[in-house]
């Protein structure tokens, strides 16, 4: 406490204990304790977000698809596998008919590049009859693996793929062909004259008649774009709260907060968000292109442009959404908004959406998730959704450019109705 409220004490003098700060250290230890209530609270309340996005997670299935070319024994029995195993995994696999994809198994591999599932897997055509001509033949050059396709999209989620689809798919089919070859192995024992020569000259056609092969079409092969995608979109976050802080000091340091009138400091805190965080967000995009990210897979030369000013709109869309709510909490309960904004975005990019609780949709209107669905778009060449990611986070920004300048105002009038009852209480002092 400022030494003037103890005039009997000089100032750094006093030890804690003194007797002199009796009401000092009641005011301090309220504070501290009202302050270490506040973050339990917001512990609580906030970081249970986070927690009942991985609590029980998946909590929904992701879909599947299983498309038979081959129309015959391997394609049957593949399909009834994985739909049967539907129930017990953490995929709900549909039999999508062949007759649908005239352009074959490519157009399959194309529908899980532009996401319409998050897996296919695909029974190749003449799979049984190429099995049969190899059993006929003894064909030594026999390769099973050639019957199944597995094709996947790594980098639409890699902790989805790493974790749920790739592990799913390949116990489900592990499971399948082998259950395959031992009825299969049966059936040449009590029908196949040249098991025998099979077995001495081609084993792998009994041992292993068919197999499967995985097509990841958009492999996660750049590790440091994971502080693109989701880690770093927590220090982007940071660095806006920082600049809150430093345009916020200026304005108190150079006394423009209280000189300008509320519409000249409505423009000043929009045009000061607007213009450092265009450079701040060139910056912070030339870093990742210093740890040499390739920005030109998807759009050539244009990405890096295109990854810059994603970067300029979700800094403006959780920027702005800070400066807006500091005119309302002031800077000592700014962090706990800022918590709030960290943990409920975060929330929603780990996992994909679809096998959270349904609760956590509200993650596709957020900016981090299209942030980082258009960070995919742009290093990995996934489906191209940079309209709708870019236009949720312009209408964030729209958002903020209302309740600021209405915020402002609010707070501009209390502002001046307390000044002006401090002057009319002194001129009755003085009277």
């Amino acid at each position: 406490m400022n030494s003037h409220l103890h005039p009997k004490i000089p100032p750094f003098s006093a030890s804690f204990t003194d007797r002199n700060l009796k009401v000092a250290r009641s005011i301090y230890f309220k504070n501290v304790l009202r302050g270490f209530l506040s973050l339990v609270v917001a512990m609580f309340l906030i970081f249970s977000i986070y927690w009942g996005a991985l609590w029980r997670t998946p909590a929904h299935k992701l879909n599947g698809w299983v498309v038979d070319f081959d129309q015959s024994i391997v394609g049957s029995t593949v399909v009834q596998a994985l739909e049967a195993s539907s129930a017990s995994t953490n995929i709900i696999w549909s039999q999508v008919s062949s007759s649908n994809f005239l352009g074959g198994p490519s157009q399959v591999a194309d529908d899980v590049v532009e996401q319409k599932t998050w897996v296919a897997v695909v029974v190749n055509a003449n799979a049984t009859s190429n099995l049969q001509s190899a059993v006929f033949s003894i064909d030594t050059s026999y390769n099973g693996s050639l019957a199944i396709t597995v094709y996947g999209n790594q980098a639409r989620s890699e902790n989805g793929y790493n974790n749920i689809i790739s592990p799913t798919v390949q116990a489900v089919l592990r499971t399948t062909t082998l259950n395959f070859a031992q009825t299969f192995a049966t059936e040449l024992s009590s029908s196949s004259s040249n098991l025998t020569n099979l077995l001495a000259t081609a084993p792998q056609i009994v041992i292993q008649p068919i197999s499967f092969t995985i097509e990841n079409l958009k492999p996660f092969d750049i590790p440091v774009a994971t502080a693109m995608t989701y880690v770093g979109l927590i220090y982007t976050l940071i660095l806006t709260f920082f600049i809150v802080n430093i345009c916020l000091s200026a304005r108190q340091v150079s006394g423009v907060e209280m000189h300008l009138t509320t519409p000249s400091i409505i423009l000043l805190r929009l045009a000061s968000s607007f213009i450092t965080y265009f450079f701040l967000s060139l910056f912070y995009s030339l870093l990742s292109r210093a740890f040499q990210v390739d920005f030109s897979r998807k759009f050539g030369s244009a990405g890096f442009v295109i990854f810059w000013m994603l970067n300029w709109a979700g800094m403006l869309a959780v920027g702005l959404a800070l400066e807006s709510m500091l005119t309302l909490l002031t800077i000592r309960a700014l962090p706990f908004f800022m918590l709030l904004l960290i943990i409920s975005n975060v929330s929603v990019c780990f996992l994909p959406i679809d096998v959270l609780p349904h609760v956590f949709r509200y993650g596709y209107a957020f900016p981090f998730y299209n942030i980082s669905c258009a960070a995919r778009t742009i290093i990995f060449g996934t489906k191209n959704q940079l309209g709708l990611n870019f236009g949720i986070l312009i209408a964030w920004v729209a958002l903020s450019c209302i309740t600021l300048p209405f915020f402002q105002w609010f707070m501009r009038r209390k502002h001046i109705s307390e000044l002006n009852g401090a002057m009319e209480a002194d001129e009755k002092v003085r009277d």
